[in-house]
């Protein structure tokens, strides 16, 4: 019976030692599995930092790029506005002198010529009545002698027109009188014929410069006028 209870003291003995045997053994495989996961997190770990520094670096290198080109971009629109308004003012410029250089060559042209006609159409020879703007038939067909007595081209004359009035009314009446009838005469050239509207110039006088005294009936219907220059 003794030797039974010692037997199966030393198997029990053996079975613990058995299992703290396969217990260590567990635990070093496990701690050597964990270490080897544990290692290659690691390492995946400062992959994915490297890689997320290198992207950083590349997206800073982007932006940097962007803005540049960005900037790039408002400088050329920015010298284009300049170079547009440059343009402009040198296109206005460019118009401006034109136009001074027509205007000089006109005047020089107009100086250089000498006058070759003057007509007068008047009330005192049935032409303009008094308050009357409209051209009579009277001076249509002065008109017409006029323009026969040029040149048979009569595009290189000019035509000074001067519109007058008597002093009866309100000064800026006869002013608006006198230009309606050297007006008219100037629409009579050019609609019957074909002088050039450039080579007329038309200006009113109203009941300034009198070709004669307004105290008399005689002497207002002089003045009721408008005067034709040729220059040649």
């Amino acid at each position: 019976m003794r030797r039974m209870s010692l037997v199966t003291t030393l198997a029990a003995f053996a079975i613990a030692g058995s299992s703290a045997c396969a217990s260590k053994g567990f635990v070093k495989n496990e701690v050597s599995h964990v270490s080897t996961k544990v290692d290659s997190l690691s390492q995946s770990l400062e992959e994915t930092q490297e890689r997320t520094k290198k992207n950083e670096a590349k997206i800073a290198e982007v932006d940097k790029k962007v803005d540049a080109t960005k900037t790039e971009a408002m400088t050329a629109a920015a010298t284009a506005d300049s170079k547009a308004v440059t343009a402009d003012g040198k296109a206005v410029a460019a118009g401006e002198s034109a136009k001074a250089a027509a205007d000089r060559a006109e005047a020089v042209d107009k100086a250089s010529k000498r006058l070759t006609f003057e007509v007068v159409l008047n009330d005192s020879e049935g032409n303009f009545k008094f308050n009357a703007t409209e051209l009579p038939d009277s001076a249509k067909a002065k008109l017409d002698e006029l323009v026969n007595k040029l040149k048979a081209d009569p595009n290189g004359a000019y035509f000074e027109i001067e519109g007058y009035t008597d002093n009866v009314g309100p000064k800026d009446i006869n002013q608006k009188i006198g230009l309606e009838r050297a007006e008219a005469v100037k629409r009579y050239l050019y609609e019957q014929h074909q002088i050039p509207l450039h080579r007329m110039n038309v200006i009113s006088y109203g009941d300034k410069n009198p070709a004669a005294p307004n105290t008399t009936k005689e002497g207002r219907a002089q003045n009721r006028r408008v005067v034709i220059k040729v220059l040649v």
